[in-house]
């Protein structure tokens, strides 16, 4: 039976994918090959590495390195959650463990295939993206295996919940919802929501109503006047003082590529009198990013980054798309009280 691991890293400067590898920080403990399969042993050696974790933590973190010395095998799936974008990617372990001489972040390393990658979270039903945000930092995947290895295989996924398997009922307390976790499951209700019941016109008047809601004074374009770019925004009511804001839409949580941002790109009048900004539910790939950090002219807003654009200016939104977007305050910053 194919078993299928979790493995959390939200370590901005570890590039995973692109160097075939998933990892586990805890570098003060050294090299872990060392390590004995043993849990006594592993809490004796966190408590020295880490005296001051609280009692607790402590057999969390013997069990989490356990399970990435040992209980880990080649031919293992793995998935990898990317939190900045809110994708998965999945992979299979190729081999042992192993502690990467000479480098001071997350030496502790398993190297992977990469399998899919940069897949969107809203692939997965709604209990199955419950289950990958385990507050653990190394899992394992049981009660929605089947939809997870599906997948892979190229069969559709299914919305509907997953039975628990039997040995999953131990897991279940590991999994209660978090601060953390309930930011990312209301990022998926907001995705989710837009994504069902906004046509792609109706989300490029939603994200002129956002800008609107920003300070901006806003137009959809009409799409026979559409040339690379869905609505105009800027600080002037007329529209015509540069800065002129040229915004491109994408109702889509697939990734974006560089030939769709470089269209927004050509419809910019030279000078730095208009800028480019590209909106989309999903994510963008790499080399979309090297256009944006090689533009000054250009921004690029994902999914994640739209979510929180949308917390943070609620408060200034119409009833129609409070409606849309029945969002409680616990979740929203709400910046009209300054």
């Amino acid at each position: 039976m194919t078993t299928i691991w979790g493995v959390h890293n939200d370590q901005p400067h570890l590039d995973l994918v692109g160097n075939g590898f998933v990892s586990i920080g805890w570098d003060d403990l050294g090299d872990l090959s060392e390590l004995k399969d043993d849990r006594d042993d592993a809490k004796d050696r966190v408590v020295r590495g880490y005296p001051d974790l609280k009692p607790g933590a402590i057999p969390v973190t013997a069990g989490t390195l356990l399970s990435f010395r040992y209980r880990m095998q080649p031919g293992d799936i793995v998935i990898h959650p990317h939190k900045p974008d809110s994708t998965l990617n999945f992979g299979r372990i190729t081999g042992d463990y192993y502690h990467q001489a000479g480098v001071s972040l997350h030496a502790n390393r398993r190297p992977v295939e990469w399998l899919r990658t940069g897949v969107p979270r809203t692939t997965f039903s709604q209990s199955a993206r419950y289950e990958i945000g385990s507050a653990v930092t190394v899992f394992q995947v049981k009660r929605h295996r089947q939809e997870f290895l599906g997948f892979l295989k190229g069969l559709p996924t299914s919305a509907a919940p997953a039975e628990a398997e039997p040995e999953a009922a131990a897991d279940e307390a590991a999994e209660q919802p978090d601060a953390e976790r309930i930011e990312t499951y209301t990022h998926d209700f907001v995705i989710d929501t837009l994504m069902k019941k906004l046509e792609g016109v109706d989300f490029e008047h939603f994200v002129a109503h956002l800008l609107g809601a920003m300070g901006y004074r806003t137009e959809v374009t009409s799409p026979s006047r559409d040339g690379g770019y869905d609505i105009i925004a800027s600080h002037d009511p007329l529209l015509l003082k540069p800065p002129i804001i040229k915004v491109q839409c994408k109702r889509t949580t697939s990734s974006i590529g560089r030939p769709e941002v470089q269209q927004l790109t050509g419809a910019l009048a030279a000078g730095g009198s208009e800028l480019g900004l590209f909106v989309t539910l999903g994510s963008y790939s790499a080399d979309a990013q090297h256009e944006e950090r090689h533009r000054q002219n250009l921004r690029l807003i994902n999914g994640r980054q739209l979510v929180k654009l949308i917390f943070e200016h609620y408060g200034k939104f119409s009833l129609e798309y409070k409606r849309l977007l029945p969002l409680r305050s616990v979740y929203v910053v709400d910046n009209t009280a300054n």
